[in-house]
């Protein structure tokens, strides 16, 4: 049995919004990551993961995103022995100023460039994975 996470690569005037994960957060707790969360059970459902991601962005940031396509999809375990499959989006930023609206979850929120993150010392592996291949996308859906 997997959890399913999905985040969210969102890309406005040349920079990503990140977040530094709450200190009580379970899982990479105080890490430099993209903003997202777990999909509920839901039964018989459709747009699932969209639905998922623009809610978290929301209750996690204030923000409202949109048009969302597909970066890619990994698996990890967490350190509690949880497998998760997490699948991340590149979103547009619609409305709202992004905030650490839940600071259950969110410590910090602040715009990076992309080299910033590369080169950011706490960085995880799988999210400089990630950005990269956003970053693509990015390139590739809009000539960014």
């Amino acid at each position: 049995m997997f959890v399913v996470n999905v985040e969210g690569a969102i890309y406005r005037n040349g920079k990503w919004l990140m977040i530094r994960r709450s200190e009580q957060e379970e899982h990479a707790a105080g890490c430099l990551s993209m903003v997202g969360g777990k999909c509920d059970l839901e039964g018989m459902s459709s747009d699932i993961l969209e639905r998922t991601l623009k809610r978290e962005i929301y209750e996690e940031v204030g923000i409202e995103v949109d048009d969302l396509i597909y970066v890619n999809s990994s698996s990890f375990v967490s350190g509690k022995g949880t497998h998760v499959i997490d699948i991340v989006f590149l979103c547009q930023h619609v409305t709202g100023e992004p905030y650490a609206k839940s600071k259950e979850e969110v410590g910090e929120v602040m715009w990076m460039t992309t080299e910033e993150i590369l080169v950011y010392k706490d960085a995880p592996s799988y999210l400089i994975e990630n950005i990269k291949l956003a970053a693509n996308k990015l390139t590739f859906t809009t000539g960014v």
